[in-house]
């Protein structure tokens, strides 16, 4: 389906800019962002007139951590549960992941031990070394001694072993429980100070998480103007929803790693599956071109093969946003503008600073940004995440080479 303008309005009758809903104007945007962003909700909302009066409401997705939060909700929600003694035993380490490697399968059960009976927790919150072995693979996918945590084959847009690994560490909870969980950690890190660190083992990470303000203003402005909104994340869905209903999303418009349930109602290692895949053990998760393929599986209802494909113009969001290499194939299939937090990722960056379109709004990070990266963007050489691993040049839908880029949003 082609974009066709919308029709001017007849003289006299009020702009869709009069009659949309506004972003505030109180929690400050980059540059020209906020106009931007609002001109897309002034042409694509209902309220213009247009949008949805004869067709489907305009839809818009976001990813989650340091999308629309700061900080990554899955990993407080981890530290909460390795302090709380809520991970339990596997009857194998092995069992966890079929890409786990004998290297961490072995650390795992040094570290953990075998005197805790399998199905119960493990006392995580005294022993020191079963969390740290836990949490270094879940951060980098090593081990503790430097030794690689998975391995094999896998399409490297469709999925990473240690985020799918997330989930399966809650095998064998319900998911009331782990909604549980994600609510205590929620608490706590609401109420930790902006800047404060947590510990665990020897890992310091952020132990707060705050709503952005900025975010939470779009997302609720795009509501009243009769858009769809979505989040599409690589976090566990039990977890995910938690935190999205403090934005007014509710479970329904929350897609992320879905769990397959045993017959007791009980989290699964493995997860429902995207494009034809059926379920796996973490081959096909909300990831780069796994995203996109979430987006058109349950929001547009593409069936099979077809969701990995860019969709025409009339089945794609109007606006998405993300802040990692991870949302660049969902973000950049939005029709009216990709928003982008900038965590100086390459492949992500990379596109936004190229503007090949002209749709792409780069913002700094609302809370603590980053400063400016120094030297370019690796854009023509080593920005595009390869589905077999590792990194190549990133080239246009007309195939030339994106050249590399200077940092200038931050």
């Amino acid at each position: 389906m082609a974009c066709v303008p919308a029709a001017a309005a007849p003289a006299g009758a009020p702009l869709a800019h009069d009659r949309c809903p506004q972003l505030s104007k109180k929690p400050t945007w980059h540059g020209d962002n906020r106009d931007r962003l609002q001109r897309v909700i002034d042409e694509r909302g209902t309220c213009s007139g247009h949008g949805g009066q004869h067709g489907p409401r305009p839809v818009a997705a976001f990813d989650w951590d340091n999308t629309v939060s700061k900080n990554d909700v899955t990993d407080a929600t981890i530290a909460w549960s390795l302090r709380h003694d809520k991970i339990l035993r596997p009857a194998s380490w092995r069992q966890t992941s079929k890409w786990l490697t004998d290297d961490a399968d072995k650390a795992l059960t040094a570290a953990c031990g075998t005197t805790v009976p399998v199905g119960a927790p493990l006392p995580t919150s005294t022993d020191t070394d079963c969390t740290d072995e836990i949490f270094n693979i879940r951060e980098s996918g090593r081990t503790m001694s430097g030794a690689a945590a998975f391995a094999g084959e896998w399409n490297h847009r469709s999925t990473v072993p240690q985020y799918a690994w997330v989930p399966q560490l809650f095998a064998g909870h319900t998911v009331p429980e782990l909604e549980s969980y994600a609510a205590a950690a929620r608490e706590e890190a609401l109420a930790a100070p902006v800047g404060s660190t947590q510990t665990l083992g020897t890992h310091a990470i952020p132990g707060y998480v705050r709503y952005y303000e900025q975010q939470r203003d779009l997302i609720r402005t795009l509501q009243k103007a009769g858009f769809d909104v979505y989040i599409v994340s690589a976090g566990s869905e039990p977890v995910t929803e938690v935190w999205s209903k403090g934005v007014g999303i509710d479970r329904e418009h929350t897609i992320a790693i879905r769990s397959v349930l045993d017959s007791r109602g009980r989290i699964t290692t493995y997860n429902e599956g995207c494009g034809g895949t059926g379920r796996t053990q973490g081959e096909a998760i909300p990831y780069i071109d796994g995203k996109r393929c979430w987006v058109n599986q349950d929001i547009f209802h593409v069936k099979g093969k077809a969701a990995w494909e860019k969709q025409s113009w009339g089945r794609r969001i109007a606006l998405g946003g993300g802040d990692a290499d991870t949302d660049v194939t969902f973000v950049g299939d939005a029709t009216g503008a990709h928003l982008v937090l900038n965590r100086n990722k390459n492949e992500l960056m990379c596109r936004a600073y190229d503007n090949a379109d002209g749709r792409w709004v780069a913002n700094p990070m609302f809370i603590d940004p980053l400063p400016q990266k120094q030297g370019l963007y690796p854009c023509s050489t080593a920005a595009y995440n390869k589905p077999e691993g590792g990194f190549g040049p990133l080239t246009r839908d007309d195939g030339s080479v994106v050249p590399d880029e200077r940092d200038s949003v931050y």
